[in-house]
């Protein structure tokens, strides 16, 4: 089982450890998955042709070894660029037939990180996955799991828990600084319509009946590894993969993600009790249009039942407190926490935090930062986690209940209704019909 909370004080020692990194020979630390951090880690990338590359780049201080994409066309330029890594289509053979592979860095659609991470934790390998962890909760919940009776480091691609906005955000409440929180907004502007966002397009609103050819450099089969079967179709790769239900966990998934990290980090969030969606255009097979779903946590020792309320494809309304002018959190989206003396507004990643109105915020004398900052990029964090045989600061552990947050969510949105949710027997107790989407089905030839 996951821990039911996520508390200041594991969130500050995951932290601590990044400073205190001592030089000692691979002899010393011993053992599969012990590297010593005079050493580099040979790495591996799986689905390296968009977010994989980018993941890729922030590690070339070490030894990138292997590159695996069942697309080629797409991954070429990430090929391309480490000619001494070895290619494969099939991250299963790859890991059977290189055995130096020390750890893996995991950027494939939503619903092939879990069957891709366990089998790199069973062989003991490390592993950095994207986020969202995983498609369902169940798989977030047998990863957390697998990640400790494996005894890898992982962590979640959440660059903003590596950000300073995150640790800002922790202090100022710890500190007082807006009082008691009992109430939280979070949103993300943007919306899948017509599919795809951030400069994709697509002219498909429903599932496409046409069924043109696969192309040469991809295996398709592979491509969609758990998912039910149905034929290739551009509506799906590349990118537009997010959009579809048994292929990505849309917007709570892609942003919720990121932005609601500082929300539960600064507010101590364990497992909500209750969650409600309402949802514009829901069907079987894509993601709404737009949504809000409000989830209701309990009291945490001495903090306070919290009412955490998301909004995807629409905004919250705008503070009173906001000066005439001001932008509300980042353009694409933000958060909001409001105390009983004052508010938080902060960006998508946690970024740029402010007191409101501003006048606040010159006159607030903060505290003395209180958390370990991460020197470099949310990459560097694991990799020196993993030479020093800790976990890093958004591991599975952390990242699989903020996964399943998200997951949750979406279990709201397809029901259309409040669920109640049984965290200690991964059920709703309430609509027994929702919990089909707690564990999905896989199609034949794939377990987790």
């Amino acid at each position: 089982m996951l821990r039911k909370h996520i508390n200041r004080r594991r969130f500050l020692a995951a932290t601590a450890k990044a400073a205190a990194i001592t030089i000692v020979p691979r002899q010393v630390l011993g053992g599969v998955g012990h590297t010593a951090p005079s050493e580099k880690l040979n790495i591996a990338g799986i689905g390296v042709g968009g977010m994989g590359g980018s993941n890729l780049r922030q590690l070339e201080n070490e030894n990138i070894v292997a590159l695996c994409d069942v697309d080629h066309e797409y991954a070429a330029k990430t090929f391309k660029r480490y000619p001494k890594a070895k290619i494969y289509t099939d991250y299963r053979k790859m890991l059977d037939r290189q055995k130096d592979i020390d750890a893996v860095v995991i950027a494939t659609p939503d619903h092939t990180h879990a069957v891709i991470s366990m089998e790199a934790m069973r062989r003991k390998k490390h592993v950095y996955c994207q986020k969202p962890l995983t498609h369902d909760v169940y798989e977030s919940r047998m990863l957390a799991k697998a990640a400790r009776e494996n005894s890898v480091t992982t962590q979640m691609g959440i660059q903003g828990h590596s950000g300073e906005g995150i640790r800002l955000i922790s202090e100022w409440i710890s500190d007082g600084a807006i009082g008691e929180v009992r109430q939280v907004d979070a949103w993300c502007s943007l919306s899948y319509y017509p599919f795809g966002h951030a400069g994709w397009s697509s002219k498909w609103s429903r599932r496409p009946k046409d069924t043109p050819p696969v192309p040469s450099t991809m295996d398709w089969d592979l491509w969609l590894g758990p998912a039910p079967e149905r034929p290739y179709h551009p509506a799906y790769h590349p990118a537009v993969w997010r959009c579809w239900w048994d292929f990505g966990c849309g917007m709570m998934g892609d942003r919720g993600a990121h932005t609601l990290d500082p929300v539960v980090s600064a507010l101590k969030l364990g497992h909500p009790k209750s969650i409600e969606a309402t949802s514009l255009d829901l069907n079987p097979d894509t993601h709404p249009l737009a949504s809000i779903v409000t989830y209701r946590f309990g009291a945490r020792g001495d903090l306070p039942p919290v009412k955490l309320t998301w909004y995807e494809g629409v905004r919250p309304p705008r503070p009173k407190e906001l000066e005439d002018g001001r932008r509300m959190g980042h353009s694409e989206g933000g958060a909001l926490f409001k105390g009983s003396k004052g508010k938080i507004v902060a960006g998508v990643y946690g970024e740029d935090p402010r007191l409101i109105p501003e006048s606040k915020m010159k006159a607030y004398k903060m505290p003395e930062k209180s958390i370990p900052r991460v020197e470099g990029s949310h990459e560097q964090d694991w990799v020196r986690a993993c030479k020093a045989g800790r976990q890093a600061g958004a591991d599975f552990e952390y990242s699989g209940l903020l996964t399943e947050l998200c997951l949750l969510g979406n279990v709201a949105k397809r029901v259309d209704a409040r669920i109640e949710w049984d965290a200690d027997n991964m059920k709703v107790t309430n609509l027994p019909e929702a919990n089909k989407y707690i564990r999905t089905r896989y199609r034949k030839g794939w377990t987790l």
